[in-house]
């Protein structure tokens, strides 16, 4: 890790903050706030009992972030309240994903977590009477472009984003955490069944199994290519693998609720990063178990180099050679694993002809 950012060095090591100079500071706030990582950084610092070793001015900007967070928090918890408003007609309970998710159960990762959407999961065959149901209560789709509708309802694992109307809210319905066309098959049945209300009095909010929680955290990263947030997205899977880490039975059941689900890869590699990146404490047991899934050495080799690099902050204050192209290879990768290449090609040529039009 001797080339790591400022920020990776902080989120790995919190202690290393209190060595850290004026200039230094300044710069992990520069660094903190692209990824937006501030609100963790002052989460993880006070779960250290560190806060009282920041200097005044950049303790300023970590409380701002942290004020920011917690208005984000009531925004995402009222938005929840109306799904459950508009969904109790259908007898469907709002399954939160990713960020709603670690809000809803109370997760470490939430103080510092910042929102640009909420996610649900709902079974595809009540698809329509939800969008139905969701329209009428103020969310409209994004996308009216005759092609990305067919794109996201043929292909995709989830409905056309939606914005309501007045709050400006974004919400994604999924079917699915992967889309029909990907190279992995999840069956969302056995995510449904497993799912669970963090707070027995509200049955109708419920989030996924922890196991099946770290492995749509693991999907999401591993396996979409979009990697602007990658730094943030590789945080919350170290706090979630420490958090239920201390269960007993966790680090032996996730290898096998990976397989079954068909998503041992990305299990293999978010352990993989997050032991080295981050210095998550996973045990060797769960990594060999992964072994079966981890491609050939040569290849491993390129995927080490192109994540480390993804992975990373991405500002100008840290850059390494190559970073600009493994991210554009692991964008291009991630569109592969979604997409056979009869379709792929199309869709990415649309992408950079819209693009060039300045419609994207």
């Amino acid at each position: 890790m001797t080339n790591a950012s400022v920020l990776l060095r902080v989120c790995r090591c919190p202690q290393e903050a209190a060595a850290l100079d004026l200039p230094q500071w300044e710069l992990l706030i520069r660094q903190a706030r692209s990824a937006e990582l501030l609100a963790h950084v002052h989460a993880l610092l006070e779960r250290q009992g560190l806060l009282h070793q920041v200097p005044p001015a950049p303790l300023l900007h970590l409380e701002s972030a942290r004020v920011h967070a917690r208005a984000q928090r009531r925004v995402v918890r009222w938005e929840l309240h109306c799904l459950v408003q508009a969904l109790r007609p259908l007898g469907i309970p709002v399954l939160a994903l990713k960020g709603a998710a670690y809000l809803l159960a109370g997760l470490p990762n939430s103080p510092g977590r910042l929102f640009h959407d909420v996610d649900i999961l709902v079974p595809r065959a009540a698809l329509p009477e939800v969008e139905r149901v969701l329209v009428q209560h103020g969310w409209m789709s994004t996308h009216l472009d005759r092609y990305d509708q067919r794109y996201y309802r043929t292909w995709m694992h989830e409905l056309p984003p939606m914005r309501h109307i007045r709050r400006r809210t974004v919400l994604d319905v999924h079917h699915n955490i992967l889309p029909d066309t990907a190279c992995l098959h999840p069956d969302p049945r056995l995510l449904l069944r497993a799912a669970y209300p963090p707070d027995p009095q509200r049955p109708e909010l419920q989030v996924l199994a922890p196991l099946d929680m770290v492995l749509h955290s693991a999907t999401h990263l591993f396996h979409d290519g979009e990697l602007e947030r990658g730094l943030r997205d590789l945080t919350d899977l170290d706090l979630l693998l420490r958090h239920f880490g201390g269960r007993d039975g966790f680090w032996e059941e996730l290898p096998e609720r990976a397989a079954r689900l068909d998503l041992l890869r990305p299990l293999f590699y978010a352990l993989r990063y997050c032991r080295r990146m981050l210095g998550t404490p996973i045990p060797d047991d769960t990594l060999q178990a992964c072994r079966s899934a981890a491609p050939p050495a040569p290849r491993l080799r390129l995927m080490d180099a192109l994540f480390t690099r993804a992975l990373e902050v991405d500002h100008p204050t840290h850059r390494q050679a190559g970073e600009g192209l493994a991210r554009w290879l692991l964008y291009v990768r991630g569109h592969y694993l979604r997409m056979p290449l009869y379709l792929l090609i199309p869709h990415l040529l649309r992408k950079a002809l819209r693009r060039g039009e300045g419609f994207e």
